[in-house]
């Protein structure tokens, strides 16, 4: 059968239209500091109307606006203050991601099957909860919580800290080894998991946090041995003097001071959290305090997050106001100030370095509690056990009987 040419000439225009589509999922690398971070980004739309997205295990950090136009690609992540730059050429495209006026560079190729049934019958079986020794935190940690979920040869995890995780790591198990990667617009890190004769894992990390080999040792073994644990994120960070409130006094988004002393935080619980937009543990936490704020403030609870942010977001916190509509936030937001002056501005905080950190006060106004840092639901278990711990906390204060500030 013969094509006519008007024919011809259509099959080309549809074959040069997707050419230049890239809708659909892309395999990328990051390069970060000379280390190839590989990563998935997906990609929807065309002209005007563009969307991209990168992944945190189930969860999509999705851009707010974007376009492709001439084979060049702009997607704006407004509350990471982020750009995604790139070019498509030869079915490639290539350029660069910028962030908190940083740019790290991106190539990326239309995503392929990974998939080895040679990988996923031969791969060790290491699902469970491990813990990373010989940890050098400037925190004072002596160990941190590897969180394993494996299929076959398929693996996500995560690495827990004091202050959060890296958010899901994802993978698969080839020559001896599993290779892990992450990036979702933030932290990016590459983890190479090998298992060893003795029962433990190499833990390869090409993270900021840490960078180097550990070994991992199933957490039933950690407590048989009496090894050190993970630092208790409830025991980490206190006050200095908990018969004295815990004093704030910074502006709001419109200028305006609110104080702990104003009248709307009297016979209150106040849940006051320390964080900033530019954190990735705050990104993770922030849904889950629009929920309790929701579920709670009739009863009795407020909460006030001071966001410490860079000079220049401080002038004009554009990335702040997108953090607070992505995740719906209704609670009170103050301008705490450049986040190198946390530590002097927090006069009442004990031992905090960590991002995020919640003081829970009581309807008395004094803090009864302090949980620092906040893990992704990459950490599993360990995440739910948090929000557990962090809700019947609430409910408890909320229960105490009304008083009056002191």
């Amino acid at each position: 059968m013969k094509l006519g040419r008007l024919s011809v000439l259509a099959l080309l225009a549809v074959s040069g239209a997707w050419a230049q589509s890239i809708s659909g999922l892309w395999d990328a690398t990051l390069d970060q500091n000379g280390t190839k971070i590989p990563f998935n980004v997906g990609f929807s739309g065309s002209g005007s109307s563009v969307k991209g997205w990168f992944f945190n295990g189930d969860q999509k950090e999705i851009s707010n606006s974007g376009s492709f136009e001439n084979g060049s690609l702009t997607l704006n992540f407004d509350s990471y203050a982020a750009v995604l730059k790139l070019t498509l050429k030869d079915g490639v495209l290539d350029g660069e991601y910028a962030s908190r006026g940083k740019g790290v560079p991106v190539h990326a190729v239309r995503a392929s099957d990974h998939q080895d049934q040679a990988a996923a019958a031969n791969a060790p079986h290491v699902d469970g909860i491990w813990i990373l020794e010989n940890v050098n935190s400037r925190k004072g940690e002596k160990a941190w919580s590897l969180i394993l979920k494996q299929k076959g040869a398929e693996l996500s995890a995560s690495i827990l800290r004091v202050d959060g995780d890296t958010g899901t790591l994802t993978g698969h198990f080839a020559d001896g080894k599993f290779v892990l990667s992450h990036f979702s617009g933030a932290r990016a890190a590459l983890v190479t998991i090998t298992p060893q004769s003795d029962g433990t894992l190499s833990v390869e990390n090409a993270a900021e946090h840490n960078a180097g080999a550990m070994t991992a040792v199933r957490l039933e073994v950690a407590k048989a041995k009496d090894l050190p644990l993970p630092t208790d994120a409830n025991q980490h960070t206190g006050v200095k003097d908990a018969s004295k409130p815990f004093p704030f006094s910074f502006p709001d988004l419109n200028g305006k001071v609110v104080s702990n002393t104003d009248a709307r935080f009297q016979g209150k619980v106040v849940l006051i959290n320390i964080t900033g937009s530019w954190c990735p543990n705050c990104h993770d936490e922030a849904p889950f305090l629009a929920e309790v704020y929701n579920k709670y403030h009739s009863q009795g609870l407020e909460i006030v997050a001071l966001s410490f942010e860079e000079a220049e977001q401080l002038q004009n916190p554009t990335r702040l106001r997108a953090f607070i509509k992505e995740y719906g936030i209704k609670y009170t937001v103050l301008l705490g100030g450049e986040t190198n002056s946390a530590k002097d501005k927090l006069t009442q905080a004990q031992n905090w370095d960590a991002w995020p950190t919640t003081f829970f006060v009581g309807r008395d106004g004094l803090v009864k509690h302090v949980h620092a840092g906040f893990p992704s639901p990459g950490s599993g278990e360990l995440y739910k056990r948090d929000k557990e711990e962090f809700i019947s906390t609430v409910e408890q204060l909320l229960s105490e009987n009304q008083s009056t500030r002191k």
